[in-house]
């Protein structure tokens, strides 16, 4: 009889470690490093998380907002409706941030260079070009490039946001700038 329960005792903890290493990932992917609650919006393409227990500047890898906070260019137009779609976007909800292999950690003004992840999955970088509100950044290399600058093209060809109520120009190094704001 005692055979019995040591069989029974032995499947039990193969079931134990079974269950243990399927669910195991699945927590791991939910409670995944790289989870940050937003502080602040600043502007379209910049956003303050706090990461365990420290402010971190990050802006957007790819996506360029016309300015609100330049020092030395006005607001552009397209600039706070830009900055408040960014805020209603993402809120002071939790984002994934994601680095990108081709991109370097930071910028030269220290800000930590990621893609930003809404809880849902959708990437705030390609909803922001898509509708509009900001043109692809292809300066510096970074996987999602092509990406970003066929949603800019279709954003242009449609008339989307800025497209349709700025005037674009280009600046002797080719970044994309909007007119100031009325």
């Amino acid at each position: 009889m005692w055979v019995w329960w040591l069989v029974f005792l032995l499947l039990i903890a193969i079931a134990v470690v079974l269950l243990a290493n399927f669910a195991g990932p699945k927590k791991l992917a939910f409670n995944q490093p790289g989870l940050y609650k937003v502080e602040q919006v600043v502007d379209g393409d910049t956003i303050i998380v706090d990461m365990n227990g420290r402010q971190e500047i990050v802006r957007m890898i790819g996506v360029d907002t016309p300015e609100t906070r330049h020092p030395d260019r006005p607001i552009e137009c397209f600039g706070q409706e830009a900055t408040a779609f960014n805020k209603q976007l993402i809120g002071s909800s939790r984002v994934r941030l994601q680095a990108d292999s081709l991109e370097t950690n930071r910028d030269r003004y220290s800000r930590l260079l990621r893609y930003v992840y809404l809880p849902d999955g959708r990437l705030v970088e390609t909803e922001l070009i898509r509708k509009g509100y900001g043109f692809a950044y292809p300066f510096f290399p970074f996987e999602k490039s092509a990406e970003f600058i066929t949603l800019e093209e279709q954003a242009k060809k449609a008339g989307l946001g800025l497209w349709s109520a700025c005037q674009v120009t280009l600046d002797s190094n080719g970044a994309k700038h909007t007119n100031a704001a009325r």
